[in-house]
């Protein structure tokens, strides 16, 4: 059944939450001094938007103009998104770490005609380029360099520019809005990829407001919920959830720095929160070494209460009534352990979403043991980022769940996952070729990930069909999941990249989490030295090691690991090698570090 949307445009849904709560709490940012949340009613989020939307017009944006903003996660992002929605313009997203050259590259190519740039520094990063679509630069933050070779000013003044052109023609937005529709560009992002070239994603309006109401039906939004919204607002995931805040009327808390996620959680206090799997990681890898590093009593109770969590999880992951007397022994570990996890995220979860990358089965099972169930989901870029994912109360680990709304999939005869819907893009920007190529001759569009349904309908992804490993033995591995397994097993994990493509074996390149490795230590005679003498260390090597005989007791003959390097510093995203939606790019990866990975195939296999 087709999903009922009852919105034309974002600025068409937006408008309308604004008239229907004025009122009530919409978007919150951080106070000067991290004391807490400073909210804005709906009302005057609406007021800004307009201001921004009138200031635009004035700059001669018109329909489907892209816009640029090149900035952080942050409240006058979403006001300039909103902004520009307004006017009819189409927001071009270029991520805050993205080097000068690509940065060009993207307002370039999209056409954008103003760069909203979050400070001078990355107004910089286009300077002296040829761009001779841009007339303007808008800064959120500092003032505007009279003698810029593109006209700047600040979002302030746009603001103002704005107010006077509505003072003047009150119903110029309304007019704006009513000429917007449903398969109008609303977006331009740009994928970071894992290989080559960012490329363009056309993203248009109906699709981001199936998107909205999508997310409330599966049971993920609720208007009384509070959410905490940390995620890269340039990445579809971000942006598919301020659709769902908009049509749900969620409150939503806007702060981009994740070195303040921790601490701002506890003042915080959200009720849902989405993020990367590497968040959650995180999160396991303290709960877990903070439990080993005590020793004692603390271990044992902490191992008992997992061990009871996992039991009472095993028994309703089956369908199966939890016994009385494990009911009492949950709460007791509830009590004793887990509440203590619980309030590391602030003490008020409802709903936590994993995305953007794969999610350990182990670490999602630990999380439902701590009654901080995951619902995990799936999407790309290229479909407006939910198109999959667990509802809260029909979680099933190991899956990302369901199709959400009236999205069509079907598994290839490769086994492929093929979707067809509304959220699905229109094509990549002046790619006419690759954008048929990503298509199959009835619309279906290639996610390039391999997986299967289930009878119930659910999810199972096995990797990337174009990061599958073939040995030269000719048996396919799916490095994810071996990549998981381990993250679950070795709680000092950052990353694990499995290697073994036309390899007569697998190998893998581990880097370390430094506030782990530091607590590991701790007391002993590597506490206080720099993180890369501790990882070079024969300690480190033979604790990573140990892990490894530990996971290769549950794979297969021809997917366990020979031999492993424990890389001197963790990925980044400046060095090319991970996303900044935190997904490893395997190629940077593997150039950035082919002396350690030719280390590891010296010699024959006899040698080992």
């Amino acid at each position: 059944m087709a999903l009922d949307v009852p919105y034309r445009s974002i600025p068409d849904m937006f408008l309308k939450r604004v008239a229907a709560s004025p009122d009530r709490p919409a978007f919150a940012h951080p106070a000067p001094d991290d004391s807490g949340p400073v909210w804005l009613t709906w009302a005057q989020v609406g007021q800004r938007a307009r201001a921004v939307a009138a200031g635009l017009h004035g700059l001669g944006v018109g329909l489907e103009d892209p816009v640029a903003i090149l900035a952080n996660t942050r409240i006058e992002w979403v006001i300039a998104d909103f902004g520009i929605m307004c006017a009819g313009g189409a927001t071009t997203t270029v991520y805050p770490t993205t080097e000068p050259e690509d940065a060009t590259y993207i307002v370039a190519d999209s056409g954008s005609r103003v760069l909203f740039a979050e400070n001078p520094a990355q107004a910089a990063k286009i300077a002296g380029a040829r761009l001779p679509r841009l007339t303007h630069v808008v800064l959120f933050d500092g003032a505007a360099d009279p003698d810029a070779p593109v006209p700047q000013l600040t979002l302030a003044e746009l603001e103002e520019r704005g107010a006077q052109a509505l003072a003047a023609e009150p119903d110029l937005i309304d007019m704006l809005v009513a000429g917007i529709g449903p398969d109008q560009l609303a977006t331009l992002i740009y994928t970071s990829g894992t290989t080559g070239r960012p490329k363009g994603v056309e993203l248009l309006h109906g699709g981001w407001c199936w998107e909205g109401v999508a997310q409330e039906q599966v049971g993920l939004l609720r208007d009384d919920d509070l959410q905490y919204l940390w995620l890269p607002l340039s990445h579809s995931f971000g942006k598919t959830l301020l659709c769902g805040a908009t049509h749900v009327g969620l409150p939503t808390y806007v702060d981009g720095r994740v070195d303040k996620l921790v601490e701002m959680l506890a003042v915080v206090k959200p009720s849902l929160m989405c993020g990367a799997p590497r968040v959650f990681e995180k999160v396991y890898n303290k709960s877990v070494t903070t439990a080993q590093d005590a020793g004692g009593a603390k271990a044992k109770i902490f191992a008992w209460a997992v061990r009871t969590g996992k039991e009472k999880v095993g028994l309703e992951q089956a369908g199966k009534p939890v016994p009385a007397g494990l009911r009492l022994r949950y709460a007791l570990a509830e009590k004793l352990v887990f509440s203590k996890i619980q309030q590391r995220l602030g003490g008020r979860i409802r709903v936590l979403v994993s995305g953007a990358a794969p999610l350990s089965q182990e670490i999602a099972t630990f999380f439902a043991a701590a009654n901080l169930p995951i619902s995990e989901g799936y999407g790309l870029t290229e479909t407006s980022a939910g198109n999959f994912v667990n509802p809260p109360d029909g979680l099933r680990i190991g899956t990302v769940g369901r199709a959400m709304g009236d999205l069509e999939c079907r598994i290839d005869t490769d086994g492929e996952i093929l979707v067809r819907g509304r959220p699905v893009m229109r094509g990549y920007h002046n790619l006419p070729e690759e954008t048929a190529a990503a298509f199959t001759e009835d619309g279906f569009f290639r996610t390039g990930d391999i997986g299967s349904l289930d009878d119930d309908g659910y999810l199972r992804i096995t990797d990337r069909k174009k990061d599958l490993v073939k040995t030269s033995g000719g048996k396919y591995i799916a490095p994810s999941h071996i990549e998981g397994m381990f993250k679950a097993i070795c709680p000092y994990t950052s990353q694990a990249i499995v290697i073994g493509q036309a390899r007569n074996y697998c190998t893998m390149l581990v880097t370390l989490d430094p506030d782990a490795i530091a607590g590991w230590a701790a007391g002993g005679p590597l506490e206080g030295r720099p993180y890369a003498e501790v990882v070079a260390s024969d300690e480190a090597r033979e604790m990573v090691e140990g892990y490894v005989a530990e996971l290769n007791a549950k794979l297969n003959r021809w997917e366990t690991i020979k031999k492993v390097a424990i890389l001197p510093r963790d990925l980044t995203i400046e060095h090319g090698e991970i996303t900044p939606s935190l997904k490893i790019k395997r190629r940077g990866v593997e150039s950035n570090f082919a002396a350690e990975i030719d280390r590891m195939y010296a010699g024959t296999l006899a040698e080992l």
